[in-house]
């Protein structure tokens, strides 16, 4: 009975020489590289077949993905080393804080050693310089900040899914503060330039702008509102970050790796929305154009991207895919880690040249289309990828990735290293530590909430609050003097009146009593004093 190629070892063995080669050659470069790994067969790893991105291609951004626990966030902190050592910054969101161990070095161990062994890993405990910051000072690290203004209304527009009409009102709003010198620093801010325009005393500058109406007013301050209670509030303020504190190095030459602390993000997916695209956008408008360059400016990392997704308008997924498409030219480096390709959207993922699928798994219906759909995103192979990809041990990934020529490598299953810094999180107090250490530190520390729309306007209510108080004491005051003076002009005459003849009835006491000189004489004096006084004219007596 003859044996099937699967059953015949010879065969086998052929097999794998030939994916050896074909994957050895694919993954040679003549320029600097990352190693992810080394090749990973049925009969072990592949030491000599290592697995790699050319250091240029990586602007041309990309995917990690895979279930959870199987090795993504490690293969992250992989390729954040390798490109810290190669004079690259990088940007990742820490959102589990397991990235903060990059700062710390590695911790040998008899496994750790058996596993590189097999890898042909020459591995060493590094640390590496790190950088951690917090959204408006939420959790531990430096805050990060941005005024209202900067990010302008298309951009928060997109971010509070505004239909185009609401957007264009929004424009009008800027426009408003920009004219009349109100200053857009933090949520307040526009809260109360919105606020006014939907006041009484609002309704002349509302009806100034034009294209405004009372109901669109209604429904942005209801949309800013309910962003503020996500906790954005937290992030608009000043001093503003500057993206260029991103792509630093550090003295011995190695880029500084920024890990951005998002604690609770499930809970408030709008912020980190919020700080990806304007942080994209920012650095595209201020970056230079490099074309193709040796290696990147600055790559990000983006863990848990399907929270940016989720929900999100047209508008604003539109916009994300423009700002990937176009940053690249910038010498920016985007790579996006979730658990399956569908998370992200199709113009996302079209953008995106090198994929690191980590194992998947297809225990419900939605799991079989998911497994189903991320099989097509690869070129074609040797693997049963449908099997492969179910089948993968934690640490071990299906690649392919760009070469230098723009061409996809081949798809290689593979064992990626270990990381050479801590595989857990760093210390509190070293985290507490390097961030009062830092540099930018005293720069971004301490809040600033300097004079803008939210005070100018409470001033102007209140002045005018005053002038009004003011305006109707003093038409008290005259009504009241009015009064007094037309009274006592109309009982002069009566007080003055004298009885004629005899006959008439005898007076009463009171009669008597107004009749008097004495208090005829005090009348009188005190009329003309009431009456100066209204005009001015009363003489001060020694």
């Amino acid at each position: 009975m003859s044996q099937t190629p699967r059953e015949s070892e010879p065969v086998a063995e052929a097999v794998d020489d030939a994916l050896i080669d074909a994957i050895t050659t694919g993954y040679t470069f003549e320029e600097p590289a990352l190693d992810l790994g080394a090749l990973s067969t049925d009969a072990g790893a592949v030491p000599s077949a290592r697995v790699r991105i050319p250091l240029s291609m990586v602007n041309r951004h990309g995917l990690v993905a895979g279930a959870t626990g199987t090795g993504k966030t490690k293969t992250l902190q992989v390729m954040a080393e390798q490109l810290s050592a190669a004079g690259v910054p990088v940007f990742a969101a820490d959102i589990k804080g397991d990235l903060s161990g990059l700062a710390s070095a590695g911790e040998a161990s008899d496994k750790l050693a058996a596993r590189t062994a097999k890898l042909g890993q020459q591995w060493a405990a590094t640390g590496y310089p790190v950088e951690f910051y917090a959204l408006g000072g939420a959790g531990r690290g430096i805050p990060v900040r941005a005024t209202v203004s900067s990010f302008g209304p298309v951009l928060l527009s997109k971010v509070l899914s505004l239909n185009d009409v609401q957007e264009s009102s929004l424009g009008l709003v800027f426009h408003f503060a920009d004219k009349a010198g109100l200053p857009l620093l933090d949520l307040k801010d526009l809260q109360a330039v919105l606020n006014h325009l939907g006041s009484e005393e609002g309704k002349a500058d509302l009806k100034g702008i034009g294209g405004l109406s009372s109901a669109t007013l209604g429904v942005i301050i209801r949309k800013i509102v309910t962003f503020a209670d996500q906790g954005a509030a937290e992030f608009f303020g000043e001093p503003e970050f500057d993206t260029a504190d991103l792509m630093r190095t550090a003295a011995d030459g190695r880029g500084i790796i920024s890990l951005l602390e998002l604690p609770d993000l499930a809970d408030r997916p709008a912020l980190f929305s919020t700080f990806l695209m304007w942080l994209l956008a920012d650095l595209f408008s201020d970056l230079p154009e490099v074309g193709d360059a040796e290696k990147p400016k600055l790559v990000f990392f983006f863990d848990e991207a399907h929270l940016l997704f989720d929900d999100a308008s047209k508008a604003f997924l539109d916009a994300i895919a423009q700002t990937v498409r176009l940053i690249r030219s910038k010498g920016v480096g985007v790579f996006f880690v979730t658990q399956t390709p569908k998370d992200v959207p199709d113009d996302v993922l079209a953008q995106l040249g090198s994929r690191v699928q980590h194992q998947l798994r297809a225990h419900t219906p939605n799991d079989a289309k998911a497994l189903k759909q991320t099989v097509a995103t690869f070129p074609k192979s040797s693997y049963d990828l449908a099997e492969v990809l179910q089948s993968l041990g934690i640490g071990e990934a299906i690649v392919t990735v760009m070469d230098p020529d723009g061409a996809p490598t081949p798809v290689a299953r593979t064992k990626i290293f270990a990381p050479t810094s801590l595989m857990a999180p760093t210390p509190d107090a070293q985290i507490d530590a390097a961030v009062k250490g830092s540099s930018l530190y005293s720069k971004y520390a301490e809040a600033v909430d300097r004079d803008s729309a939210y005070e100018m306007l409470a001033r102007k209510l209140a002045d005018g609050a005053q002038r009004a108080a003011e305006e109707k004491r003093a038409a008290e005051q005259q009504a009241a003097q009015e009064q007094a003076a037309e009274q006592q002009a109309r009982q002069a005459p009566r007080a003055e009146a004298r009885p004629a003849g005899r006959g008439r009835q005898e007076k009463s006491v009171v009669d008597k009593v107004l009749g008097s000189s004495v208090v005829r004489q005090f009348a009188r004096s005190a009329g003309r004093e009431i009456v100066r006084s209204l005009f001015g004219t009363a003489r001060r007596r020694s």
